[in-house]
Formats: C-alpha cells, structure tokens, sequence
C-alpha cells in the first residue's frame, strides 16, 4: 500500500512537471505575436504597437504581473535606468501587465520614471499569447518574463523567472550581441 502511495506521488510529481513546461513561455526562434494595447508613457496615454516599435530596431518586451507592487516596482526602476542603454543600441523597452490596468498611467509616470512604455493587458490576453500566464487570487496575471524581439519578429531571447533581478541584465545581454552582430 505505502508503494502504491509512493508511485502515485511520484506520477501526481511527473504530470504537474510536465504541465508546467507545456506552458513555458515562447522560446527563442519562435514568432512573436503581434498586438497593440492601450498604455501610457510619463503619465499620459498611447496605444503601443509591437509592429511599429520593430520598425525601429530590437524590442524589449517585459510582462509584469502588476502595478505596484513590490517585485514590479523593483524591476521598473531597474528598467528605467537602463533605458538609455537600451536606447543607444537602437532598442525600444515596454512594460506589460494584466494586473491593476488601471494603473498603468501613474506607474508609468511614478515608477517607470518616464522612461518607457507601459501597457494594460486586461484579461492577460496578449500574456497568454507568449504563453506565460499565471493565476494568483483567482486572476490570470501576466508571469514575470522578458523577451527580446528582433526586427524581423523572431524571440532573441525569452526569460521566466518571479525573481526581477536577472531580467535586465539578461535583456541587455540579447540586444548587444543583436547590435554586434548587425552593425
């Protein structure tokens, strides 16, 4: 009986893995969905288009699950003084959140300190699209991952973690090799 036990544990284990890794994020190499949302920049409002921005160069696109709120808050700074290097390697930064859309305005003023877009995501649609989702309190949130898109709309680079603390300096990573290799 306590093998039986044991063996269904370790199945329960085997199928929660595997559909954890079904709903990682898009990978490198795949095709970036395309979209245009509702958001703001310094406070006053604009309508992102992922299409535009690559026509300008590489995109950093980071989801975030909400305004506000401590990890969130973190990563924006962090993003915002990164900007201006981001922006001398002839890429564009924007923040995306299912959570507090509401609040997209004064977070981009207050905490993405002018710096960059952010974007409302009601409804985690365009989350779900690049396949990092999450539930927490019974909402589908965007899961904190950072992408970088190349112009042609090809992922460069697709990064997962709660934790804000690698995503800059992974996302920096990916637009200076995508500079030095097209320079």
């Amino acid at each position: 009986m306590k093998r039986l036990q044991t063996l269904s544990a370790a199945a329960v284990l085997s199928l929660s893995l595997f559909a954890m890794n079904a709903h990682a994020a898009l990978e490198p190499g795949a095709k970036a969905p395309d979209f245009s949302l509702q958001g703001a920049l310094g406070g006053k409002p604009l309508t992102f288009s992922l299409q535009q921005a690559l026509q300008k160069g590489p995109v950093v696109l980071y989801f975030f699950p909400a305004a506000f709120t401590k990890g969130c808050t973190l990563e924006a700074h962090a993003f915002a003084e990164a900007t201006d290097d981001f922006k001398k390697l002839g890429a564009t930064v924007v923040g995306v959140t299912a959570g507090n859309v509401d609040q997209v305005d004064e977070f981009s003023k207050l905490e993405c300190r002018d710096k960059f877009a952010v974007a409302a995501d009601p409804g985690a649609k365009v989350a779900a699209e690049y396949q990092t989702t999450m539930q927490m309190n019974g909402k589908t949130l965007s899961d904190r991952t950072s992408f970088v898109i190349a112009p042609d709309g090809k992922i460069l680079m697709s990064y997962t973690d709660r934790n804000p603390d690698e995503h800059i300096q992974k996302a920096m990573d990916a637009v200076k090799l995508y500079a030095k290799s097209h320079s």
